[in-house]
């Protein structure tokens, strides 16, 4: 008999799905049985391009279901709480894409329906299973640069021809430093814990016909007395980053998500004698990674896994709402010109 596999649901059928399902092919404990868009040829091309048997427009009729356990959502940002509380209501566990909802109430909807329905909740952020970061984040917790003093990160990504099917990426509520810069906030959260205070500056020079600014910095306090900042610039004229760099008391790291090594720097390599007098911190030691910045894959053979073995997820509910209720104060601190102190309640 075959390893057991959790049967998925995907709702939506755009560009993104492709990830989806691909990923869901070769998890290995996941196996797609539906897929449901509004747009019924989409849905039927991604059926037919993957041998899927079934498709749908209503994603409730979806939902009914009782063979599918469990649903992943690569949908616009501003669908993610209604289907996903209607998902958990109609008793599905729940892979939503990041950033998990446009706002607090909606993130709190959707914890409160996972709590109350006991199914799983996890918000795709994919940033934490990209190699180099993983590797970067080990790398800290093993105590290899020492300890934490300041930590960087930035989402570089021009949006200019990418605005999405009907312009969901060019509305007020879906703020770059949410829907794209959530992915370097997550990290930095991953790596040094959750800011208590942010303060940020933006403008809008390159996609002057956006409603939001196109370029935020932002500066955090992190516990430990660590010190952050966060670029987020969707009208860059430069390819797709997320360079980041981790600065420790004994070496840093340099690493991001496009390029197949990590960099290391450190106080010290080794204390041969024949190195003794060499200035050892400006050696560059180059650690080959895999790039694969969109693994959905692992993310979706983990939360199979979570499923199957009964136990929680990584990037659960109050996880995916933390990393928002930062990009939101960042997006408050731009908009007032002034610190805003962060809470977690959730």
């Amino acid at each position: 008999m075959g390893k057991k596999k959790i049967r998925l649901g995907v709702i939506g059928a755009g560009s993104f799905s492709n990830s989806h399902l691909l990923g869901i092919k070769y998890a290995g404990n996941a196996e797609a049985v539906a897929i449901c868009d509004i747009m019924e040829e989409k849905a039927r091309k991604q059926a037919e391009k993957f041998g899927i048997s079934d498709y749908y427009t209503d994603y409730k009729e979806l939902l009914k279901r009782d063979d599918i356990d469990a649903v992943t959502l690569p949908l616009p940002d501003q669908l993610h709480a209604q289907v996903t509380v209607d998902a958990l209501r109609a008793g599905k566990h729940v892979l939503c894409e990041k950033p998990m909802a446009l706002n607090l109430d909606d993130c709190r909807q959707m914890i409160k329906a996972a709590r109350e329905t006991g199914k799983q909740l996890m918000i795709g952020q994919i940033g934490r299973y990209t190699p180099g970061f993983l590797m970067a984040k080990k790398m800290v917790d093993d105590g290899v640069i020492g300890e934490l003093f300041f930590v960087e990160s930035e989402y570089a990504h021009d949006y200019s021809k990418i605005g999405g099917e009907g312009g969901w990426r060019i509305t007020p509520e879906r703020h770059p430093v949410i829907g794209g810069g959530c992915h370097a906030v997550d990290l930095l959260r991953m790596i040094a814990g959750d800011p208590t205070e942010v303060f940020a500056y933006a403008n809008g020079k390159v996609l002057t016909d956006w409603p939001v600014n196109d370029c935020t910095i932002a500066v955090m306090k992190f516990p430990n007395n660590v010190t952050g900042k966060v670029l987020t610039s969707i009208g860059c004229k430069r390819k797709y980053t997320m360079r980041t760099v981790i600065y420790g008391s004994k070496g840093t790291i340099i690493v991001d998500n496009t390029t197949p090594t990590l960099t290391l720097f450190k106080e010290e390599f080794t204390q041969m004698d024949e190195f003794k007098n060499l200035h050892q911190q400006a050696v560059e030691l180059k650690i080959p990674v895999a790039i694969n910045n969109h693994n959905f894959e692992a993310e979706v053979r983990d939360f199979c896994e979570c499923i199957l073995e009964g136990k929680p997820v990584l990037t659960d509910g109050v996880e995916g709402a933390s990393t928002v209720a930062v990009c939101l104060a960042i997006v408050e601190s731009e908009q007032k010109e002034e610190k805003i102190k962060l809470e977690y309640n959730f």
